[in-house]
């Protein structure tokens, strides 16, 4: 799965806004609608505040694996 499905995936899992991702991500809310589009690569001190935030690895985040793994 390409990071951009996963990480809209999960933000509606959790019941969150676009809005609310942008501003945890220090960005607008435009911008990170092209992360989620597959627009805009999304720079990895995002990827890792996203992990952060989820508890989840970078792994499962970007992709690279469909077993959700917390962080240790």
């Amino acid at each position: 799965m390409e990071y951009y499905k996963r990480i809209r995936e999960i933000r509606i899992k959790n019941n969150e806004t676009q809005q609310q991702l942008a501003d945890l991500l220090e960005t607008t809310q435009q911008a990170y609608l092209k992360y989620e589009k597959g627009i805009n690569e999304m720079p990895i001190r995002r990827i890792i505040k996203l992990c952060n935030h989820y508890n989840l690895s970078a792994d499962y985040i970007l992709g690279l694996t469909d077993q959700p793994k917390p962080l240790k």
